[in-house]
């Protein structure tokens, strides 16, 4: 029953997609990832009993719908990650694609440090005391409060 229900949404499916590219025209909505995200693993993934998978590949416009999405948001190909394109040096190590990269790397953690103390003076978590601080400090105000007390 399970295997049935599933084969006739999957028919359903290549129905509703006809020869379009995506369900709702020519942009991918929300619904094009949902069904992708179903409909890749069972097209692509070894499956001890391939019986829908069978039917999904005999579905072409399934298929193909699947492998261009794949083809356009996945262009390795389900494979590993592209890895960008890096000028090799004489020693056989990378050479840094940008000359100024440890530099940029610094200045934005220093203005992160800059933003977070700002943040803590301005809603007070951190505030600084100045004057005599300490017991000796005080004697006075709490002389100066006991006096207005009586």
């Amino acid at each position: 029953q399970l295997y049935r229900d599933a084969r006739e949404c999957l028919t359903l499916l290549s129905q509703r997609l006809g020869s379009q590219k995506f369900f709702f025209g020519d942009s991918p909505a929300s619904l094009d990832a949902f069904v992708f995200s179903r409909l890749a693993p069972l097209l692509k993934a070894k499956l001890p009993n391939g019986k829908l998978q069978q039917h999904l590949k005999s579905l072409q416009n399934l298929c193909n719908y699947c492998t261009s999405i794949l083809s356009l948001y996945f262009p390795w190909d389900g494979g590993e990650m592209p890895s960008a394109p890096r000028a090799a040096g004489a020693d056989g190590g990378e050479a840094e694609e940008d000359p100024h990269k440890r530099r940029n790397q610094l200045l934005s953690v220093l203005v992160g440090l800059v933003a977070m103390l700002g943040y803590a003076f301005l809603s007070g978590i951190i505030s600084i005391q100045r004057g005599g601080a300490g017991p000796a400090g005080r004697q006075p105000l709490a002389l100066a409060e006991e006096e207005e007390e009586e």
